[in-house]
């Protein structure tokens, strides 16, 4: 290993609790700086190599003091998705945004050696191009793409020969977390499928690219062992299956009848929809440039959902607002 301590910002989220514990496997000691709006109940516990730290990134005298001797930061932190975004856009700009650079230069003070940025694919907004790849103009069609893309570039100024900087944008993820979501668009359409026998829709026609959760999370564990001058400076799409939402509702359907052969058959209403989002991500340059493919496909993570569900793993998952980023951002004050 290149590194020892690893600070996971945003990391007792949907992503972080499936990657923490890759990394403690690892052997690396694991600081996770996160504001627990969803607490901290899909991190392990009684790990010794683990501190977590609650916490507000717009906070950079905190934030300062608990990044002093880490080795590598992952940053996940952000308030996720369109709509929590857009409940109080100068909150949500405030955190995606306004606090990224004193964060970066704090981390740089400490003397932190690599920084891996979760952005987004959703950057690019709409676009008919038949491979997205990262030379592509960003086109966001919301406040949270546009501050997304904005602050990539504020990330690249402090690239250097000490403190390597990488920015990956992934495709929506999928599949089953301990602090789970079930506001992205498999695992709401398996959500629906499961409990209601019946997937709606919107829209339908446009592409939404997704990553399986395993594969995004072996990714960062892979980009702290990777070479400096593989990744300094470079972005790169992460991406997997190209598919329609009508697609994916399709694939759905299957899996979930396929699971539960004693029910009847899932049916598929569709409905018009005002999310115009559609790309198609390549992830060519990740493959050529670092040798990464994923592995898992939305079919895995329909499964892993469902075993979720049959196990009884995700309970009152259609009203219980803890699935939804939305519902909980909203009950919850962060001024």
């Amino acid at each position: 290993m290149q590194f020892t301590n690893v600070l996971v910002v945003g990391g007792a989220g949907y992503k972080g609790s499936i990657l923490v514990p890759k990394l403690l496997k690892r052997g690396y000691r694991v600081t996770v700086y996160d504001l627990m709006l969803f607490g901290s109940e899909g991190l392990p516990t009684g790990e010794p190599n683990l501190t977590v730290v609650e916490g507000d990134i717009r906070d950079t005298a905190h934030y300062a003091r608990v990044v002093r001797g880490q080795d590598a930061v992952i940053n996940l932190a952000c308030i996720s998705n369109d709509p929590s975004f857009e409940l109080d856009p100068s909150v949500s700009r405030s955190i995606n945004y306004d606090c990224f650079e004193p964060m970066i230069k704090a981390t740089v003070e400490a003397g932190v050696k690599r920084y891996i940025y979760a952005s987004s694919s959703s950057v690019y907004g709409v676009s008919d191009a038949p491979e997205v790849t990262e030379d592509h103009p960003l086109l966001p069609v919301s406040d949270y793409n546009k501050y997304k893309g904005m602050t990539e570039p504020l990330l690249r100024q402090y690239q250097s020969d000490s403190f390597t900087t990488v920015i990956i944008r992934p495709a929506t993820v999928c599949g089953y977390s301990p602090r789970m979501r079930l506001d992205l668009t498999v695992n709401i359409l398996t959500n629906l499928a499961y409990n209601k026998g019946k997937i709606t829709v919107f829209g339908g026609s446009q592409k939404r690219p997704n990553i399986h959760i395993e594969d995004i999370t072996d990714l960062y564990v892979a980009l702290l062992d990777m070479p400096a001058e593989k990744i300094a400076g470079e972005t790169f799409n992460a991406g997997y299956e190209n598919f329609t939402v009508s697609q994916l509702a399709e694939q759905v359907k299957r899996v979930v009848e396929e699971e539960f052969p004693g029910r009847p058959p899932v049916t598929i209403e569709t409905t018009e929809s005002n999310d115009p989002r559609s790309y198609h991500v390549s992830s060519k340059k990740i493959a050529d440039r670092l040798g990464w493919k994923p592995t898992h496909t939305i079919e895995d993570a329909v499964r892993d959902l469902c075993t979720a569900f049959r196990d009884g793993r995700l309970p009152n998952s259609l009203d219980d607002p803890k699935y939804i980023n939305v519902k909980t951002v909203k009950s919850l004050s962060l001024v």
